[in-house]
């Protein structure tokens, strides 16, 4: 059975769970939660990011509109305009800086040959090991 995912799906299955997981533990980044996790957090933040959102509201608003696919990307609800403005305020921006050391740390090694030459490696050919297909 083929399986597809949507690129957004595919971005974040290239930072896996247990790792980030395991990031937030050592930041300690859940103290502030208020039932907000700190992966929905990311979710909605990599959201703003690739969608070009200016504000709270349109990325709580895009968010809300594609409710029923966060449940598959780990967000049971769309978060509100202050609950993320609360997030973004009180949880430390070291868990995401270390985040992004760790996928810049496997995107680096990525595209190398064995001669240590470069090539180049698509989304589609990283999303594809892990089992989804782009249509």
């Amino acid at each position: 059975m083929t399986r597809v995912c949507s690129i957004f799906s595919q971005i974040l299955q290239l930072i896996p769970r247990v790792e980030f997981e395991a990031t937030v533990r050592k930041y300690r980044a859940e103290r502030h939660a208020r039932g907000f996790s700190s992966w929905g957090q990311f979710v909605a933040m990599l959201f703003c990011h690739l969608g070009h959102a200016k504000s709270l509201r349109e990325i709580c608003g895009g968010l809300a509109a594609s409710e029923g696919k966060l449940r598959h990307l780990g967000v049971p609800t769309a978060p509100s305009r202050s609950t993320l403005a609360y997030a973004n305020e009180h949880r430390p921006w070291q868990l995401y800086e270390a985040v992004f050391h760790q996928l810049l740390g496997k995107c680096s090694g990525a595209g190398r040959e064995p001669d240590g030459k470069h090539s180049e490696i698509s989304l589609q050919e990283q999303a594809a090991k892990h089992g989804c297909h782009g249509d």
